[in-house]
């Protein structure tokens, strides 16, 4: 679905992304994870069109970004981090702007506008101004619009932030809810959780370069299950283990102060760039 050959981006003297490669998969969920500057959203303007690599190759859903950059754009939703609807426009009216810049007839239009506003539950407010909406509700219309065109691939840059954990609960389920229909996803965030729960992969990236490509539950069980957070020198330092049984053993044959949790994959990502995503 997404074929990516050793891309490179260069920004006068930053190297933005050293030789990226990868497959997504067609109906994947895929989370793109690293610290601020890491490429990420670098990325996602090559792989959406907007910025030209400065070599390397993109294919979307078999069209090459290249030589087909018309049909490989269409294959193609993007929801940005940055919240940029016409604010002095109603909800129906955005989402009527996008389906005319795709050449949407005005049946095939509103039958779509019906469609998505009761699937991102906001059929009651499609007259209402984009300013008079909630947070919340201006990114699940984003989704709505990346979504107007039906492409074969959705971008989501950072679809949660700002949002409140309830809210973004509710993107999560909207989210899942969009792979099922067939639809490939390709995420990046901030919120580590956010990737852990949602994605059926991820990619590890810092200062550019691609460090790993695997399942969450892979990544993180090369670590251990279970973990103790113990305080060193005012940071949290932690300690793995396979089994809670030996985690518990280390507790009782030590005299300091632990926390127990489970091991989670913003471990895996620290252990290998010692970063944490932000």
């Amino acid at each position: 679905m997404i074929k990516v050959h050793n891309l490179n981006k260069i920004y006068k003297s930053v190297h933005a992304l050293k030789d990226v490669n990868l497959h997504v998969k067609s109906g994947e969920l895929f989370a793109y994870l690293g610290p601020n500057g890491a490429g990420k959203s670098t990325t996602i303007r090559i792989l959406t069109g907007l910025t030209q690599p400065n070599s390397g190759s993109v294919s979307l859903n078999g069209f090459d970004l290249k030589n087909s950059s018309i049909k490989s754009r269409q294959q193609c939703g993007l929801v940005p981090q940055s919240i940029n609807l016409d604010q002095e426009l109603s909800v129906y009216e955005n989402l009527t702007i996008h389906g005319l810049l795709f050449r949407m007839g005005k049946a095939e239009r509103n039958e779509k506008i019906e469609e998505l506003l009761n699937y991102v539950d906001l059929s009651h407010r499609q007259q209402s101004l984009v300013k008079e909406l909630s947070g919340g509700m201006k990114r699940r219309l984003m989704i709505a619009r990346a979504l107007m065109h039906s492409p074969s691939v959705l971008f989501l840059d950072e679809p949660t932030v700002g949002l409140d954990a309830g809210m973004r609960r509710k993107i999560w389920a909207l989210i899942k809810k969009i792979q099922q229909q067939g639809t490939t996803i390709f995420l990046t965030t901030h919120y580590i959780e956010e990737a852990e729960f949602l994605a059926d992969r991820v990619a590890f990236l810092d200062t550019g370069t691609l460090l790993v490509v695997d399942t969450p539950s892979n990544l993180m069980t090369t670590l251990g299950t279970w973990a103790l957070d113990r305080l060193i020198d005012d940071k949290m330092e932690p300690i793995y283990f396979n089994s809670r049984d030996d985690a518990n053993h280390y507790i009782a044959t030590h005299k300091e102060s632990f926390t127990l949790r489970r091991v989670n994959l913003e471990d895996a990502f620290l252990s290998m760039t010692g970063k944490k995503v932000k």
